[in-house]
């Protein structure tokens, strides 16, 4: 079937079912978790930075930067609710002023004072970053079926989609899900590009723009996971660019140029508060491998745990599986896992699981091409049945993720 262009096959509905998994995942866990004090300070400082941004010590909301975030996490967390009191106050407007329900400026207060006047918080407040992972979860699958085909894209979007950190992160009010969504896409957008030098000039520009905008999104959710995401992007960039090489410093350079603009445009233009990006300490790292320690130790992800070993195993042992499809991610994997932000709180382990969804993608599908395809065809669905189970234990809080 094609849909203005897009050939919709089996993969792709199989895809489409997964992220609707994925979807269902986030919405049971929203509405099984209350809302707290972390929520509420998103909505109120995201609400203050579409609708009335103030400047306080070198921030221009209330919130000031207690954890080194970014912008982008408050304004996604903040849109949906500025959305609907607008749309509430623009109704009211048109009422008699007899008849008018917000006319004592009940909407004007936090999101608190405002909680019996906006309807269904809780999911306005954290559906966009569920939505956030489901968009990183189509681009998981995409790389993954154009890089290893059909079973390999399914294997890692099936990983992804019953990992409980994933499904954690995806229904609560964080950077981290939007850093995850902006460095891995900003990896393989530039690896885009570098493929398009080898075409049409008329190719270059949309991907350059796109490289652009996820380097700036990036840098507004996190900038030590744009820091990351520009050097390996950059060093991708050089490799596959082979003949055009004397392009990619000129392209790079435009493209911090732009994604700069794009950060102080999220600060609301205030140079003062943009000036927190320099002197906050959010790209300040150190090396610990503490919290990927945590995730190995967790029973949650045993699933995950074995397919990643088994991939290991046979990338070091087959040389089939050594080609760059694989290494790339194997590389983003062993530089992010030991990263660790010295001045906030962040989770750059978090990064490293699509890379590794990815990478097990890859080698599973090259071994399904192999002689042990009906050995490694049982393998990968036992361990996605498991890993299945275990996530929704977890959800249920069976076992600690």
């Amino acid at each position: 079937m094609r849909l203005k262009g897009f050939y919709i096959g089996r993969a792709q509905r199989v895809a489409a079912l997964l992220l609707l998994v994925l979807f269902g995942e986030c919405v049971w866990s929203i509405a099984h978790r209350p809302l707290d004090a972390n929520d509420y300070r998103y909505a109120r400082c995201g609400r203050e930075m579409w609708e009335r941004p103030s400047p306080l010590a070198g921030y221009f909301t209330t919130c000031g930067n207690l954890n080194g975030d970014g912008t982008l996490a408050y304004r996604v967390a903040g849109f949906p609710l500025t959305v609907q009191r607008l749309v509430l106050l623009s109704v009211d407007h048109f009422r008699k002023p007899e008849n008018r329900e917000f006319e004592g400026g009940i909407l004007n207060g936090t999101t608190w004072e405002a909680r019996h006047e906006l309807a269904w918080v809780k999911y306005l407040l954290r559906l966009p970053f569920c939505l956030f992972a489901v968009w990183l979860g189509g681009g998981l699958w995409w790389v993954s079926k154009r890089l290893f085909g059909n079973e390999g894209g399914a294997i890692a979007l099936s990983l992804y989609i019953f990992c409980p950190a994933v499904v954690r992160y995806a229904t609560t009010p964080n950077s981290e899900i939007l850093a995850l969504w902006g460095l891995y896409g900003m990896v393989y957008t530039a690896m885009g590009v570098a493929h398009a030098l080898q075409g049409p000039r008329k190719k270059w520009k949309p991907r350059i723009v796109l490289l652009t905008v996820a380097l700036g999104l990036t840098a507004a959710a996190h900038l030590l996971a744009a820091m990351v995401g520009f050097v390996a992007g950059a060093a991708f960039f050089f490799y596959l660019a082979e003949r055009r090489r004397a392009y990619v410093a000129q392209i790079m350079l435009f493209v911090a140029l732009g994604a700069m603009a794009i950060v102080f445009a999220s600060f609301g233009f205030h140079l003062a508060a943009f000036t927190y990006v320099f002197t906050g300490g959010s790209a300040r790292f150190w090396f610990s491998l503490a919290a990927a320690g945590n995730f190995v130790r967790s029973p949650a992800n045993a699933g995950i745990l074995v397919a990643a070993g088994v991939a290991l195993v046979v990338y070091a042992t087959t040389r089939r599986s050594r080609y760059f499809g694989n290494t790339a991610p194997l590389l983003m994997l062993l530089a992010l896992v030991p990263l660790y932000t010295t001045q906030v709180v962040s989770a750059p382990w978090l990064w490293a699981l699509p890379f590794l969804f990815t990478f097990i993608g890859g080698v599973f599908a090259d071994m399904l091409e192999s002689r042990q395809r009906k050995v490694f065809l049982l393998l990968s669905g036992s361990v996605v049945v498991t890993q299945a189970a275990l996530c929704w234990m977890s959800m249920a809080g069976m076992l600690q993720s």
